[in-house]
């Protein structure tokens, strides 16, 4: 019989599993899924046991050292959740120990035990149970602790018992001295629900959406749930939770930015009768991995998660949803480069259960797979209640005089709304104070020293940032290239919104919600919270505020410059400009007020604008794909983007050429590669960049190409000067 090794993903960029020998002593019987301690170079790693089998006969095994531990009594990952990583590693042709790492959260990637952070509790002996308060006489705190756990059934977690007041705890060490009270270690209870909202009653086209995605939900089936802003996706959301939960399944949710969660957890919490869990970037590595042990262990029911959540494990699976579809948040933009709404899919269908992808602005991917038939299509075209939709108006602004860059048509219809105590937002998706600081004596401009571009001015930190690399620098008091102290500034941001509204507005509360104002824990809650409560009245923000978020008393809703998305040169560019306007826009009027939008541009002629304000998002969809369609464009093609960088310009060139020869060698007909050429921001933190696109009508033939091409890459002389990376499915081509 052969020797048996155990192949172990390690988190390199080396794009193959390293074989070891089974440890000496007691492991499991399966080690698929294990985590293990082995030696890798002159360091000790953990990785992941992917497979078990025989040795290759060719590789002497005296070059094979053996596992020095097995972290795991039995497998930690699930089998499902192995497969879903093997076909990752497959598909985005990456590193498959880089894959595999994402199947854990961080703190579960490091030796130690996969075990929950515990919890004290408080429990009476036989002699405590036994015991009267009024038998302990003088001790009044002492009566108090052996009430108060009588009550509670004789055990209680130490958190809930801290009403006690301060040095309760010296109190029940006495008294466990005693003998009558003892402490142990406990997992932390979930906390079940009530549910206590009454259920609502779905309007017709809710109820014939909810009707159409139930009739498919036996096994694997995708449904694009498609509903205009404010249209009550989250009750349909919620009806066929509903419906998991009574058959004792699991549902996992995934929203695209930490922003949508608190909003979302609330309304499920109100709704659901079940154990609902958290699980995003905004958490730390301990609460994180306690999520991922509970969602694993199926003490959880409903999980709401980030992009990454989409790997956490569930025993017992019923229902994935993907809010906000189309968000390119779900896509994981280095590294691991992986679509999560396209791994839910695969997910989805690995491990037979329905999925659902709700949008009002679907991905023209997403609904060309609607459209053809392979995804279900259900449609929600009305606002939910008396809500109507926004009424949507461009503000023609070329050769008027504006304030911060607000017309005054625009500063009159706030004025209006203000004064008639509504709520209005204002939409600028660039943060800072101005863009551009400038010499008004020489022409000089801050540029930043790493990157190609201009650095942005912070009037209130009194600094210059580069929101590319994060470059900082102290604004200077004189043009560094003509000593003249005549510095001005070109263009709007958030900050500069914020204090000359400020200035027209002195007694109107105001809140700016950007990157910028929520880097301390809990701001964005907070700031949130004051926008739906309407403590605030104005508020002023990038996209953190353009989706999923509910202010029944906003009614104006002004994007300052709608030419930023207008004019890009990523083909992707007019298709999130529509979905940006229109979910923008999807904040007016969601309450029993009309809702109005004004949208200030310098090309009111464009197609793009004329096309959504006439016949709203489906009609450009539908231009969209007919232009992708004959320009061959995804989703009538697949591409993936050779990148590179490398602080050498020649480096970088010299590897792509040599990659681009390798590629050409074995490309079909079917086949084709451009490049290389440099990225639209060709330095970046110091790097030059450049790229190669493959295009091919079919998957196939690219994968094909891609295949042999990756490995091939990694053993070129030129990939050692450089950083390279593979991205499949790009949606990003800069």
């Amino acid at each position: 019989m052969k020797p048996t090794v155990w192949r172990v993903a390690i988190p390199s960029p080396l794009r193959r599993l390293f074989d070891y020998l089974p440890p000496d002593g007691d492991y499991p019987e399966q080690p698929v899924g294990c985590r293990v301690q082995v030696p890798f170079g002159s360091r000790k790693v953990v990785g992941l046991v992917v497979s078990v089998g025989e040795a290759d006969p060719d590789l002497p095994l005296k070059r094979l050292r053996p596992v020095e531990s097995c972290l795991d009594s039995e497998p930690l990952v699930p089998e499902s959740m192995m497969r879903l990583g093997e076909w990752g590693t497959r598909y985005y042709h990456h590193p498959p120990g880089e894959v595999f790492e994402h199947l854990l959260p961080l703190a579960l990637r490091r030796e130690g035990q996969a075990q929950r952070r515990q919890e004290d509790w408080w429990l009476l002996s036989e002699a405590g149970r036994q015991t009267h308060p009024d038998e302990l006489g003088r001790a009044p705190r002492q009566q108090a602790v052996l009430a108060r756990l009588q009550q509670a059934g004789g055990a209680l977690p130490a958190q809930e018992m801290s009403d006690l007041g301060q040095g309760w705890q010296s109190v029940a060490r006495r008294m466990a001295d005693n003998g009558l009270l003892f402490k142990e270690s406990r997992d932390p209870a979930v906390p079940l629900n009530r549910g206590e909202e009454p259920e609502m009653v779905l309007n017709p086209e809710q109820a014939a959406a909810l009707s159409r995605i139930e009739s498919d939900m036996d096994g694997f089936a995708c449904h694009l749930l498609e509903g205009v802003t404010g249209s009550g996706k989250t009750e349909v959301y919620l009806a066929l939770i509903r419906r998991i939960l009574a058959e004792d399944k699991q549902a996992l949710v995934l929203v695209p930015e930490i922003a949508l969660t608190p909003q979302l957890t609330l309304r499920f919490r109100r709704a659901l009768p079940a154990r609902i869990g958290l699980y995003h970037s905004g958490m730390n590595d301990r609460e994180r991995r306690d999520t991922w042990l509970m969602a694993r262990a199926g003490e959880l029911d409903v999980i709401i998660g980030t992009r990454s959540a989409v790997f956490l494990p569930l025993p017992r699976p019923g229902l994935m949803i993907l809010d906000e579809e189309h968000d390119p948040a779900f896509k994981q933009q280095d590294g691991f480069r992986y679509s999560a709404r396209d791994l839910a899919v695969v997910r989805a269908r690995q491990q037979a259960m329905p999925i659902v992808l709700g949008s009002a602005t679907p991905a023209l991917e997403t609904l060309r797979n609607a459209r053809d038939g392979r995804y279900g299509h259900a449609q929600l075209s009305q606002r939910a209640g008396d809500a109507r939709p926004p009424a949507l108006k461009v503000i023609d602004i070329r050769g008027q005089e504006l304030e911060a860059g607000l017309s005054g048509r625009l500063l009159q219809r706030l004025d209006e709304r203000l004064k008639a105590g509504e709520q209005a937002l204002l939409f600028l998706n660039r943060r800072g104070y101005a863009p551009v600081l400038v010499c008004n004596q020489c022409g000089w401009t801050a540029d930043c020293l790493r990157c190609d571009a201009r650095m942005t001015y912070h009037r209130r930190r009194g600094s210059l940032d580069c929101h590319h690399c994060g470059a900082s620098r102290r604004l200077p008091r004189a043009c560094p290239e003509c000593a003249s102290e005549k510095l001005g500034v070109a263009g709007q941001g958030t900050e500069q919104l914020e204090q000359v509204l400020a200035r027209r507005y002195p007694h109107i509360s105001q809140v700016r919600i950007d990157r910028d104002t929520t880097r301390r824990q809990g701001a964005l809650d907070a700031k949130l919270a004051a926008a739906r409560d309407g403590e605030a009245q104005l508020l002023i923000g990038t996209q953190m505020l353009a989706k999923g978020h509910d202010f029944p008393n906003l009614t104006l809703v002004g994007l300052v410059d709608a030419d930023q998305g207008l004019m890009s040169a990523d083909f992707r560019g007019p298709e999130r400009m529509a979905q940006l306007v229109t979910q923008v826009a999807g904040r007016a009027g969601r309450g029993k007020k009309a809702g109005e939008v004004l949208i200030q541009t310098r090309a009111p002629e464009h197609p793009l604008l004329e096309t959504l304000i006439r016949g709203g998002y489906p009609a450009f969809a539908d231009a969209a794909l007919r232009e992708r369609s004959e320009a061959g464009f995804p989703p009538y093609s697949h591409l993936a983007l050779l990148r590179a960088e490398a602080h050498e310009k020649t480096a970088v060139q010299a590897f792509l050429e040599e990659a681009m020869g390798l590629g050409q060698a074995t490309a079909d007909e079917r086949v084709l590669l451009m490049g290389p050429v440099p990225a639209p921001m060709e330095r970046r933190a110091g790097r030059y960049r450049a790229q190669i696109m493959i295009q091919a009508d079919e998957r196939t033939p690219l994968h094909q190409l891609l295949t042999p091409l990756a490995p091939a890459l990694e053993n070129l002389k030129s990939a050692r000067r450089v950083r390279w990376s593979l991205d499949v499915d790009p949606i990003d081509l800069f």
